[in-house]
């Protein structure tokens, strides 16, 4: 049997959402063709993805009970994050209902779930293992790692959650302070670092994108060649 060097790649499961009593109608995800996303991953449903994102392996984007889901460009979602969402809650963005909704430069560190109803805002850092669920999180605030954020808050723009913060009242998201200046640079750091990986990894896994966004690669320019 002749072995092919995709044989060994494992396909990312994108998918439309399933038929149900309370998500009757089939969508697919949308994908940025400069967006890469890696094996071992699951993309269902109505969800939009911008360019130059970074899926890692082992993110699961799963709009097939809450939905839509929309997550910006230049965003990365580390290995392991989960994004999932309760039907029938919304956040409402220019006028658009979504189950969650993350804006441009958002790095979601490993491990970290975003359950919807909610919001986070440009150049957010949800650190490892946090979570965020039933929150609006405002432009430019860390979330350190272990970290809770729920119940219906906002947090207010360049805002500092400590690691193992539970932020479950607006009185206690209110008390925040500003985002230190080392947690910015390690942002912007992060930032730069996962900006590269589409680029990157796209040159391993595949030439071109189809427009579900899996990677294949184009033999017919090979021929020419």
């Amino acid at each position: 049997m002749k072995h092919n060097d995709s044989d060994a790649c494992f396909q990312p499961f994108i998918s439309p959402n399933p038929i149900t009593s309370f998500n009757p109608i089939q969508i697919c995800p949308t994908i940025d063709k400069s967006a890469f996303i890696s094996p071992f991953t699951s993309v269902i449903g109505d969800v939009t993805i911008r360019k130059n994102v970074y899926v890692a392996p082992l993110v699961s984007i799963r709009a097939d009970e809450g939905t839509p889901f929309y997550v910006g460009s230049n965003t990365n979602l580390q290995d392991g994050v989960i994004l999932h969402g309760l039907k029938d809650k919304f956040i409402s963005v220019d006028g658009k209902d979504y189950s969650i909704f993350i804006n441009k430069e958002v790095s979601i560190a490993h491990g970290a779930l975003v359950h919807g109803p909610c919001y986070i805002g440009k150049k957010v850092f949800v650190g490892f293992k946090a979570i965020v669920y039933d929150a609006i999180i405002g432009s430019g605030s860390f979330i350190s790692y272990n970290a809770v954020v729920t119940n219906g808050v906002h947090v207010a723009k360049n805002r500092f959650v400590p690691p193992g913060a539970y932020i479950d009242s607006q009185k206690k998201a209110d008390a925040l302070s500003k985002v230190p200046a080392d947690s910015k640079e390690f942002a912007r750091e992060v930032q730069r670092v996962n900006q590269e990986f589409p680029a990157g990894y796209h040159l391993l896994f595949g030439d071109c994108r189809c427009s579900c966004g899996v990677a294949y690669t184009d033999d017919s320019k090979k021929k020419k060649e």
